[in-house]
């Protein structure tokens, strides 16, 4: 029996400030997501984020909460029940998010119950990132390595340029710019400080180091969540048949004041409403699933700030959430990373 472990980051289990407060304590006490010294990490965390940042994040996860609950949460066990139907009866498939519930040491216990003897963990971010990726490969290994017997593991990789993926972000997107044929189409990705993309350069004088450091994939920056948001975007570019410079890249959901990638996705809206650009799509394609950095963020967030700024729509493409061209992929994908052929 094959086990299949398919990973998010997580969710708080309701719109609450005392919910929300977990979630963070839980999400930003992780090493590999503010990774500053121990000590100061804890003292920005209960000093400053804690008292004030619940609150606003509830009331922002309030005006997506369906009443099945998360988004997140609601349409990753969409994905999990179609990929169970799809993989057939030798194998098991369980979720596990890396903060909050269903947590991965609970998946991976089902797993084992079910009698799983071998395990495919597939992270749901197509491009790597010590934060995400790391800190959930991290918890899986650490969780299997509490027992005698160690289950034998096969890891999906980062598939921000596969095929099937970007073919099936592409059927999402193609009919949405059908519709509202924008004069503008942007790529958001979620953000990183810099120096996480510095500390994946394997040559140590590659990323960030010139404009066009992200233009391909190499030996220095193949582990480079930047140069693959690049990668992905350019594979998606191409296969919606948009022009050059009617699209571009962005990066939102900036924390703190140390540098993030650039350029930042709220600047980006201005100058585009500047130049004046009056319809935009929004692609995310840093997420699998819509959430609040989606329907939030970008849906309601920067659709008013773009706007107020003289812009006259923004229209969000939707993740790919279960859509069947990406379960198919993602089937695809498990099968590989699991060394299986396709039936």
């Amino acid at each position: 029996m094959i086990g299949i472990l398919l990973l998010n980051l997580g969710t708080p289990d309701a719109p609450t400030p005392a919910a929300v407060r977990r979630y963070l304590r839980e999400f930003l006490s992780d090493p590999r997501v503010i990774d500053i010294h121990p000590i100061a990490r804890k003292l920005l965390l209960e000093l400053v984020i804690l008292p004030l940042r619940p609150r606003k994040s509830a009331a922002a996860y309030a005006k997506v909460w369906g009443a099945e609950g998360s988004p997140l949460l609601t349409l990753s066990r969409e994905l999990e029940g179609k990929v169970r139907e799809a993989m057939g009866a030798d194998h098991v498939v369980e979720l596990g998010m890396r903060y909050g519930s269903p947590s991965i040491p609970e998946a991976l216990e089902r797993l084992r119950q079910a009698g799983a003897t071998r395990l495919v963990v597939a992270p749901l971010y197509p491009q790597y990132s010590s934060s995400a990726t790391g800190s959930s490969l991290e918890a899986v290994f650490a969780e299997l390595a509490r027992h005698h017997v160690v289950t034998p593991v096969s890891v999906l990789p980062a598939f921000y340029e596969d095929p099937g993926f970007l073919e099936a972000f592409a059927a999402v997107g193609a009919p949405v710019l059908a519709r509202e044929r924008p004069d503008h189409v942007l790529f958001s990705f979620h953000g990183l400080p810099e120096r996480h993309v510095k500390a994946s350069d394997h040559s140590g004088r590659h990323c960030l180091q010139s404009a066009g450091c992200c233009d391909a994939i190499g030996p220095a920056n193949r582990d480079c969540y930047r140069a693959q948001c690049h990668a992905t975007a350019r594979g998606l570019a191409a296969r919606l048949g948009l022009a050059p410079g009617s699209w571009s890249i962005c990066f939102q959901s900036r924390l703190g004041r140390t540098p993030w990638i650039k350029p930042y996705t709220d600047v980006v809206l201005d100058e585009l409403a500047r130049a004046g650009r009056r319809r935009l799509c929004v692609l995310c394609p840093a997420f699998v699933a819509d959430c609040l950095e989606t329907l939030e963020e970008i849906g309601m967030r920067a659709r008013e700030q773009f706007v107020a700024a003289g812009g006259e729509s923004l229209t969000l493409v939707p993740s790919l959430n279960a859509s069947p061209a990406w379960v198919d992929a993602l089937v695809t994908l498990l099968r590989r990373a699991g060394g299986e052929r396709a039936p």
